[in-house]
């Protein structure tokens, strides 16, 4: 599994230009499914999106990173995004036979958002397989990618 995260200060996503799912401060999640993830992945996933310290501690002044989403109360934008999974390293198009099947990786891409709501954090969508314009303010910037392979099964 493969996470883009960004730290923002707001964040939409829009279905042919219908905004779907926006959000304040928080985190973008552009989320990748493997053909290999499994649940295991996903509870690792949610685990490091909720409790990463990326944001600054307001009270004390000091810019160092101490709270994480959670702490500061911040907003989620989850949007899939299979192209994570692009590989690029042959010829002039990027090959996806990494990325999970369209069937199973909205099971699971519906699991991670359900997980994620579990957190009692406001959490946001894009819509499944459709072509979306995501719109991100970053705020830093701050993007990290975040992988968890699955274990040999």
């Amino acid at each position: 599994m493969r996470v883009i995260i960004q730290r923002v200060k707001s964040s939409q996503v829009e279905v042919e230009t219908t905004v779907i799912g926006k959000i304040g401060r928080g985190l973008n999640l552009l989320v990748g499914i493997a053909d290999t993830d499994t649940e295991a992945e996903l509870d690792w996933m949610v685990r490091k999106c909720l409790e990463l310290r990326l944001f600054a501690d307001e009270t004390t002044g000091n810019d160092r990173w101490e709270k994480s989403v959670q702490d500061i109360g911040g907003e989620l934008l989850v949007v899939s995004q299979f192209t994570l999974y692009g590989d690029c390293r042959k010829g002039r198009r990027p090959s996806f036979s990494k990325s999970a099947a369209p069937e199973y990786a909205r099971g699971l891409y519906q699991l991670f958002v359900d997980k994620l709501r579990m957190s009692g954090l406001r959490v946001e969508t894009g819509e499944f397989g459709a072509m979306m314009e995501v719109s991100i303010e970053n705020d830093g910037p701050v993007t990290l990618l975040l992988e968890k392979e699955a274990s040999v099964r």
